[in-house]
């Protein structure tokens, strides 16, 4: 494969020649990076017999030197490229990079990555390429997906088209840097400069009805500090926390006790809880929490959530709160084996020194829970948060070491044992 494009009457540039590429690779890498293209061609009006330009908007996905499009078979364009010779098309992608603002108005302007393919679209028609491409454009809008959702149906294979448009006239023009205004303009007391644009994902939304957790290749690479693992034990699964866990939540911890003494007011209606979960999704959003739901091993069932927070990577410190458990597994070695998977991840793949508790000076059973856990009262941090009522909250300060942490191990590891040999023993007796 030739390192360049040949450069032909169509790709050669009448101006800004300093800004073309015909370098393969650079071309390559900014069709990979958009979503989109606009394809264009010309029609002939059925009424009149002139030649009309035609411009439209579809899905595209390079493989190798072909450019595959995504099109309905019953579209003119489709139609025109079932010939021998193919519908000649024009494919363009643009990567808005920032727009300059410049002190006069004349020397504005915009830093961009643009493709501009000529060639001869032509259909695919042997059903094994058709879905080879439609595989590769399904992966291309989230890496995974294709293996990750269903196939298309004879049916739906024979009503969708791809266009396959070989990728040898192609040329790259863009423009980077700052501000080019005249010299007797630089003077001028007006702000001048660039602003960048990017395309970024945003939280993912499930439809209604979904309960699968949002998948991994969705999700946001934060660095591990920041990113909740699944973590499963014999009582307890801890999952990214979703929005397709609202319905779980909100069965599982519609009780007034549960909250009694926490900040956070109780979600009384599932739109409730579902503000509730969009603000601790938020918080990871902003990397302030790492939430989780938790799960029972046994049953699959949503029996609560606890998250991460306050992670400090630079001194290793993070804190384990947001604790809302199901009062049926309160006491149960559910909440024992999910502080434990927690400081496992913390001590051993995260390298902690240290792990922080926070806990309301009021909350004697939460401190017995925390304490019976390994970790140290350092003292009480007072009026330090604000309720949900509007009053201060006194809230008792713990923490684990590293140097507390194989002891702590240790002990909690024979817990665990004795509660499985009580369950186990249970229900041999029953």
């Amino acid at each position: 494969m030739d390192d360049e494009f040949a450069r032909t009457h169509r790709t050669t540039a009448s101006r800004d020649r300093g800004r073309m590429s015909y370098e393969r690779a650079t071309a390559y890498a900014v069709l990979d990076e958009a979503y989109h293209c606009h394809l264009g061609f010309t029609v002939t009006d059925d009424g009149t017999g002139v030649p009309e330009p035609r411009m439209l908007p579809t899905l595209h996905v390079r493989v190798g030197d072909t450019l595959y499009l995504h099109g309905s078979t019953g579209s003119r364009p489709l139609l025109a490229a079932r010939t021998r010779e193919g519908l000649p098309v024009c494919v363009t992608v643009t990567q808005l990079d920032g727009v300059v603002l410049a002190r006069s108005q004349f020397h504005h302007s915009a830093n961009y990555r643009s493709v501009v393919a000529h060639g001869r679209a032509h259909l695919v028609r042997d059903e094994e390429g058709k879905r080879r491409a439609l595989a590769a454009l399904v992966d291309k809008i989230a890496h995974g997906r294709a293996a990750d959702s269903r196939p298309p149906t004879r049916k739906e294979l024979a009503e969708t088209a791809v266009l396959a448009v070989p990728l040898t006239e192609v040329s790259l023009k863009a423009r980077v840097g700052g501000v080019i205004d005249d010299n007797e303009d630089l003077g001028l007391a007006h702000w001048a400069g660039v602003v960048p644009m990017r395309l970024t994902p945003g939280r993912p939304e499930p439809d209604a009805g979904v309960t699968v957790p949002v998948p991994a290749y969705l999700r946001p690479s934060r660095g591990p500090w920041l990113t909740a693992p699944t973590l499963r034990g014999d009582h307890v699964i801890l999952e990214p926390l979703d929005m397709s866990h609202v319905d779980g939540l909100f069965a599982a911890l519609d009780d007034e006790e549960v909250f009694r003494w926490l900040t956070q007011r109780r979600p009384r209606s599932a739109s409730e809880m579902a503000g509730f979960v969009a603000e601790a999704l938020h918080m990871a959003d902003e990397g302030k929490r790492v939430p989780f739901v938790q799960r029972s091993s046994a049953t699959g069932e949503v029996i609560g959530t606890t998250s991460y927070y306050g992670a400090d990577e630079a001194n290793r410190s993070v804190a384990i709160g947001y604790t809302i458990l199901a009062r049926p597994w309160w006491r149960t070695g559910v909440n024992t084996e999910a502080k434990l998977l927690l400081l496992r991840r913390a001590f051993e793949e995260l390298g902690a020194v240290r792990v922080e508790w926070h806990t309301d000076l009021r909350n004697e059973r939460s401190q017995r829970a925390i304490e019976r856990l390994g970790a140290v009262r350092e003292g009480v941090l007072r009026r330090q948060r604000r309720r949900d009522d509007g009053t201060w909250r006194d809230t008792v300060l713990y923490a684990m070491t590293d140097a507390d942490w194989p002891e702590a191990n240790d002990r909690l590891t024979a817990r665990l044992s004795r509660v499985d040999h009580e369950v186990t023993a249970a229900a041999h007796a029953a």
